[in-house]
């Protein structure tokens, strides 16, 4: 009994030392709340700090295009004082690497984070007004709004020039050797041709079909070729765009007719679909070619026999017109959609493997429609069929204007 009495004592003791009393109850709540708040404090200040002092650019935009606030590596960057509020094209005047100006055009940055309300990564622009200071940079731009419902969108640009000069490097050496490879290619599809037209004697059909496949590879391997090439020059900045007047009518026939043999071979039908009346276009009619020619294409290779390819355009807005390209095939698979304007980019999809590609077509036709201003995306459902479709500005008689 004696033994238990004090065994029960024993446990009240130790609950009188756990169990604080009201009072330094109270303390201990007022003590985590002035820990919160400094706690709070100080990640405001590691904040702020982290953003003074960074060597990357932050740059805050409004709504309206003008600056709200500009950290000290922006002010250094863009010789523009911290307290400036001018509007963006006199500070930033964003550029795409092949210097095309990007303001008012729907490839602006600014626009392209409100419009979709999400974060852009690893945008590529030159900045700066300066012809003899200007910056290439990596930007993430970031929309934010506020709880009074006013937007924001937060440039994060870091200097990439050290970086361009090492890919410039190599984009120098990967041009180079895409042109030595292109020299003897030619060499041997012309001396392919010449046999095939029975130039060095009669062949019997065997060797006209072996000829005819080597023929193909010799061609599909050039191909290759100015399409690295193409890419390479972009890079280092040797991509022009010589655009004039262009009727879309007769641009899109051409595309039709040198694909032709594909589709019959294929057993694909190719459609057009052109309003009447469709104004002009204000293009390069080479390069556009080249979208067209790089769309039709895949879509008749993705399109099984007895299926359809339609090329239609029709005017976009008071400045661009939008051209589609659409088919009636096996779509693009959800894990490949992000994935699609990547270069050199496979899918693991057994069409893609069974049919081939090198996977830069697509990526250069992006950049070619983007170089023009305008912008290029896809509609797909799986085993119902795709429609790429991208805009290119009209033409506008300066008499006119």
């Amino acid at each position: 009994m004696r033994k238990r009495v004090q065994k029960q004592a024993h446990v009240e003791e130790q609950d009188e030392i756990l169990s604080p009393t009201t009072s330094e109850l109270h303390i201990d709540k007022n003590d985590d709340c002035v820990s919160i708040s400094t706690l709070t404090e100080r990640r405001h200040q590691v904040i702020d700090a982290a953003i003074q002092t960074t060597s990357d650019a932050i740059i805050v935009l409004r709504q309206d295009f003008h600056i709200a606030y500009l950290n000290p590596a922006a002010v250094a960057t863009l010789n523009e004082p911290a307290e400036s509020r001018s509007h963006c094209t006199k500070v930033l005047a964003c550029k795409n690497l092949n210097r095309m100006v990007l303001c008012g055009t729907s490839s602006c940055p600014l626009v392209q984070a409100l419009e979709r309300k999400s974060s852009i990564p690893n945008e590529e622009l030159i900045l700066g007004t300066d012809p003899d200071h200007m910056y290439e940079v990596s930007t993430s731009v970031n929309p934010i709004t506020l709880d009074d419902d006013t937007s924001y969108v937060v440039f994060a640009a870091r200097d990439m020039s050290a970086l361009k000069v090492a890919n410039r490097v190599r984009s120098n050496f990967v041009s180079m050797v895409s042109h030595e490879l292109r020299t003897p290619l030619n060499s041997v599809h012309g001396f392919i041709d010449l046999l095939l037209q029975g130039h060095m004697g009669e062949m019997n059909e065997e060797q006209r079909m072996y000829l005819g496949y080597t023929q193909e590879g010799v061609q599909q391997l050039i191909s290759i070729v100015e399409d690295i090439l193409f890419m390479t020059r972009s890079d280092l900045g040797q991509f022009e765009v010589k655009q004039q007047e262009v009727h879309p009518v007769g641009l899109v026939r051409q595309v039709v007719r040198s694909l032709q043999p594909q589709a019959l071979k294929a057993e694909v039908a190719l459609r057009l679909d052109i309003a009447p009346g469709v104004p002009a276009l204000y293009v390069d009619p080479q390069r556009i070619k080249q979208v067209l020619n790089n769309l039709v294409a895949n879509a008749i290779k993705f399109t099984p026999p007895g299926g359809i390819v339609t090329i239609s355009a029709r005017q976009h807005d008071e400045h661009f017109e939008m051209i589609s390209v659409s088919d009636t095939g096996y779509g693009i698979p959800v894990e490949d959609s992000h994935h699609v304007f990547e270069r050199f980019y496979q899918s693991n999809h057994r069409q893609q493997s069974k049919l081939g590609g090198y996977g830069l077509g697509l990526s250069i036709a992006k950049l070619i429609v983007e170089q023009h201003g305008g912008t290029i995306g896809f509609d797909t459902v799986v085993n119902k069929g795709t429609t790429f479709y991208f805009t290119v500005p009209l033409f506008h008689d300066p008499a006119q204007l």
